[in-house]
């Protein structure tokens, strides 16, 4: 039954309104009341839909597990009981039919199971919504483990995606959460992050990508001969999961070696422009008896650009040496702050966040110091003018991930501690690279990085306004003549740059509005 698009399409949207009117409802009745009462009804209200998601995620399985866990990284729009309540959601589905793994196997290695592997377990070993993975033997005598894609779940993950487009339309019609934050960029974030999980030869690339970028770290390798897009074959591992202390403490592993090592791997994967583990659970993060690190599953990966990596460097640096004005500049960069945005009080809130986590009356709350900072930050983001950029869910969601995982490990780590170093030395080479610390994060440095990642082609279009420029300069003209004819060019070279961009993606708006705009400043600029 759940496999039918009409049925699935019907329980989630039909969900959706009934959480939309029961938000409607409630907030029409209790207009203006903010007593202690109140605010523990909506309580208990949002926590009722929470649990209700949360059954009807597992129950579904699909794509409805991956928005769940996307919902709970969203602390600017969600309350905080509807987080806490997803919190626990995890990837966990009963496994299909061992028959129907195998008719996927034979289906694309077109033979049967036996004459490829020497053995395989006779049921999965591990079961998600994507995937079940099983353990098996090659004829070489290598252990392996096998993930097969579940039968019929692109379809079904392409029929959660119409669902959720349904339920956009009707928050953007009738709610007001629209006002709150761009769900068309939303959508887009989530189909970039999730849908490449259903191609496992994407998987494998970014496993192997992990691997030349952290040959510190081990990541099982693959075995490309075997692998298909609905199957992937990699080395199988004997590790314990990190979150598995008894494992840590059996074998003496260093649990404060063994968070210093994640939290390096993880800077480097943010500090540099490019891909990162997007999900950092600690099914996914193994630790061998020898205290060696494994990463495993690169299915949802997110990306951070070069300008990106640079502005959240710049914002690490000033919260570790509290200059709290670098810190606001990079959040602005990164899109965080709407034009309402009071900057003084926002560094105020951020100053008392920071200085509450260094406190030591905090630091001696442990395992709690992630809840109580979280807490925080959640109130900053609900009181003050601040957005969550679309691009950026995925990787808050990453990082409230691993510092979870982090205080499991070691519950008395200091997080702050163990970047300072790295942030420091990311700064030196900052400073050698641009010769002064004075020029970090300028705009036009953004710009060079974003230059340098377009195609050539790209960057010889743009080289015509500047000839057009320099020729233009030679002339003698009247000095209100030569304004006109700068800013012409500055409006020919923009326009020329989102005609390339509409022209390489096929959008269609972007196609009209900036090729009539390109024409006419264009020959503005070169009339006499």
């Amino acid at each position: 039954m759940k496999r039918l698009a009409s049925y699935r399409i019907f329980i989630i949207v039909s969900m959706a309104m009934k959480f939309f009117l029961q938000v409607y409802c409630f907030k029409r009745r209790h207009r203006g009341d903010n007593s202690a009462e109140t605010n523990a009804k909506w309580e208990r209200l949002v926590t009722k839909q929470a649990r209700e998601y949360n059954k009807k995620a597992l129950a579904l399985g699909g794509l409805m597990i991956k928005v769940g866990q996307f919902l709970a990284s969203r602390a600017d729009i969600m309350p905080p009981s509807f987080l806490a309540e997803l919190e626990g959601l995890t990837d966990r589905v009963p496994p299909v039919k061992p028959e129907e793994a195998m008719a996927v196997l034979e289906e694309d290695w077109e033979r049967p199971v036996n004459e490829v592997l020497d053995w395989i377990s006779p049921t999965a070993v591990a079961s998600a919504s994507i995937g079940e993975v099983y353990k098996g033997t090659l004829p070489t005598g290598e252990a392996v483990a096998i993930k097969i894609q579940r039968p019929n779940i692109a379809r079904i993950i392409a029929i959660d995606f119409k669902a959720v487009r349904i339920v956009i339309w009707l928050a953007k019609k009738f709610t007001s959460f629209g006002k709150q934050l761009d769900f068309d960029l939303l959508y887009s974030e989530m189909q970039d992050v999730l849908l490449p999980e259903l191609q496992f030869l994407q998987e494998l690339q970014n496993g192997k990508n992990f691997q030349a970028r952290f040959p510190n770290t081990r990541i099982p390798r693959y075995f490309e001969a075997y692998s298909t897009d609905r199957i992937l074959v990699m080395e199988w591992v004997e590790s314990s999961r990190i979150s598995d202390t008894a494992f840590l403490d059996k074998h003496h592993i260093d649990r404060a070696s063994l968070t210093e090592q994640l939290v390096t791997l993880f800077l480097q994967q943010v500090l540099v422009g490019g891909q990162f583990h997007a999900d950092p659970h600690p099914g996914n993060i193994l630790v061998e008896p020898d205290g060696t690190l494994v990463l495993i599953d690169f299915g949802m990966v997110g990306t951070v650009t070069d300008a990106d990596a640079t502005s959240i460097a710049k914002l690490a640096s000033g919260i570790l040496f509290t200059n709290y004005d670098l810190v606001i500049d990079a959040l602005e960069e990164m899109g965080f702050l709407l034009p309402s945005a009071d900057k003084e009080v926002l560094a105020k809130a951020i100053e008392k966040v920071v200085s509450a986590y260094q406190s030591n009356e905090l630091m001696q709350i442990n395992g709690a110091v992630v809840e109580e900072l979280m807490e925080d930050l959640q109130e900053i983001v609900r009181t003050q003018p601040v957005q969550l950029p679309a691009r950026f869910a995925f990787l808050g969601r990453a990082i409230s991930t691993l510092a979870g995982v982090l205080y499991i490990v070691d519950p008395s780590v200091d997080l702050m501690e163990i970047a300072k170093p790295q942030i420091t030395e990311w700064v030196k080479e900052e400073a050698k690279r641009k010769d002064t610390l004075k020029n970090f994060g300028k705009q036009a440095v953004d710009e060079l990085r974003l230059l340098q990642r377009l195609p050539r082609k790209l960057e010889k279009l743009m080289e015509e306004p500047e000839k057009w420029r320099m020729e233009l300069a030679k002339k003698d003209v009247q000095a209100l003549n030569g304004s006109r004819r700068v800013v012409a060019t500055c409006f020919a070279s923009i326009s020329l740059v989102a005609l390339y961009v509409g022209i390489f993606t096929s959008h269609e708006l972007l196609l009209y509005t900036s090729a009539p705009v390109f024409i006419g400043s264009a020959w503005w600029a070169i009339k006499k």
